[in-house]
């Protein structure tokens, strides 16, 4: 990833429901929770009008095979906590933003995050605190079709 592959896009903030997973695959469990509450709900027939982020968190560690991963949705006011499903309001902020073509292979999106991180450390960006996001590109059914929007935090 190069410079010239990144943008800096600023989020505005979104009301979102959450979905959670803690294991060796966490981001299976976390997605299997979402989207049996949103498909319902027709959530998932727009994504335009309800994107779908996600990040690690807690993130992997070396002595652990288990981490968490927690999958957002945008969705309106007037939609409430349900079972395992919590809302959260997302305050915004300013990204540097690449994309991960994982197409099948897991194992490209660590080196895509490094990646950009790498060239906003090249570039003199800082960093900011707010939550760096992987958007979705789509929905996370289909591994081999997946295409992932990397969002990391930056002060503008």
């Amino acid at each position: 990833m190069n410079a010239d592959e990144i943008q800096i896009v600023h989020l505005q903030p979104m009301r979102m429901a959450s979905a959670y997973g803690f294991g060796e695959h966490p981001e299976d469990q976390a997605w299997q929770q979402l989207a049996n509450w949103a498909r319902p709900r027709g959530f998932l027939d727009n994504i335009e009008a309800h994107p779908i982020f996600g990040f690690n968190n807690p993130y992997p560690t070396p002595d652990s095979p288990k981490y968490g991963y927690e999958f957002w949705i945008k969705v309106a006011r007037e939609v409430e906590p349900d079972g395992q499903i919590r809302i959260v309001e997302f305050l915004g902020g300013a990204y540097a933003l690449g994309r991960c073509e994982v197409q099948g292979h897991p194992e490209t999106i660590p080196t895509s995050w490094q990646n950009l991180v790498q060239c906003c450390r090249d570039n003199n960006r800082v960093f900011g605190k707010h939550q760096a996001l992987e958007g979705f590109v789509g929905t996370p059914d289909d591994l081999d079709h997946l295409v992932l929007n990397l969002y990391c935090p930056i002060i503008p």
